[in-house]
């Protein structure tokens, strides 16, 4: 069946005339008179009979106005644009993948900010081992937010701010006491950040440049397990400059400035496109773009 024979039935019920039917849905008389038949031969009913110079509804047209008209609201309402909604009546669940050079800042202001306007919403946090290239796309993961270093060719990605690195240290170590020059960096032992097992990286390619090399002493997967090391050892460690204001002075450890010209990173939120539209999923990229707004240690 051609639903829109239920549009052109709901005009005719309400106007009882094909012409005034014909104006509604910006379409001639003759066409409307053509769609009046069909309606006819589909329903086995006249639906609408000359009455004078009027017409007037059959009791079957008369049944069916309620329901007709029903449905055409129902239409219109599933295929309205969603460009808002209230979180309030939000009732679901996000999973979300951040990275954890990016996720002592995000994680309490995140769920604060969700439980203030949403509190039917849930999140669920998913660790960097459990979020592969195809996570977003399989629906295992709806928002990713960090370094986005590995996503899918049609996978949507949204730089929020850029960030950089420095030096950490425990507070009697020789480059928090002392000047932290290019020598002293390189002599010192390093932890290498990476969640692939990596240990070379910018700042070696940087280190070359002056002839210099670092000793990597150990690579770990995270940024929490480097800071704990640092924190327990004679060992510096890299890390974004937010961490800085929001992990460092809880942990006892100490920024310096790596005396190194490095390339800024990128932190960035990624989602798969078939949630670009959807009111619930943007405003919770709202929510976080927020948050991760560009502040001091990122400029």
């Amino acid at each position: 069946m051609d639903l829109n024979l239920l549009v052109a039935l709901h005009a005719l019920l309400e106007t009882n005339s094909v012409t005034l039917a014909a104006e509604r849905l910006d379409t001639s008389p003759p066409a409307m008179s053509r769609t009046l038949a069909r309606l006819r031969k589909v329903f086995g009913d006249p639906l609408l009979v000359r009455s004078g110079r009027q017409l007037v509804p059959t009791p079957r047209a008369l049944e069916l106005r309620h329901d007709v008209a029903a449905l055409v609201e129902q239409g219109k309402a599933l295929l309205a644009p969603r460009d808002t909604i209230d979180p309030a009546a939000l009732s679901r669940g996000f999973a979300v993948c951040v990275g954890d050079a990016v996720l002592p800042e995000l994680a309490g202001p995140l769920l604060a900010a969700v439980r203030a306007q949403a509190p039917g919403v849930t999140l669920r946090f998913v660790p960097d081992s459990a979020a592969g290239p195809a996570a977003l796309r399989e629906g295992g993961v709806d928002l990713e937010v960090g370094q986005i270093d590995h996503a899918e060719p049609q996978t949507r990605i949204e730089r929020v701010r850029g960030d950089r690195l420095i030096g950490v240290a425990a507070p009697d170590h020789p480059l928090i006491t002392g000047r932290a020059t290019v020598a002293a960096f390189a002599g010192a032992a390093h932890i290498s950040v990476s969640r692939r097992g990596i240990a070379r990286g910018p700042i070696d390619d940087r280190l070359a440049l002056h002839g210099r090399t670092r000793r990597v002493v150990a690579t770990v997967p995270d940024l929490t397990t480097a800071l704990l090391a640092v924190r327990s050892g004679a060992v510096v460690c890299p890390a974004p400059a937010v961490v800085a204001a929001t992990t460092l002075p809880s942990l006892g450890l100490c920024p310096f400035e790596i005396p190194l010209p490095l390339p800024e990173t990128a932190i960035s939120l990624a989602w798969h496109p078939r949630n670009t539209a959807d009111p619930a999923h943007a405003w919770l990229r709202g929510v976080v773009r927020v948050i991760l707004a560009p502040g001091d240690s990122a400029r």
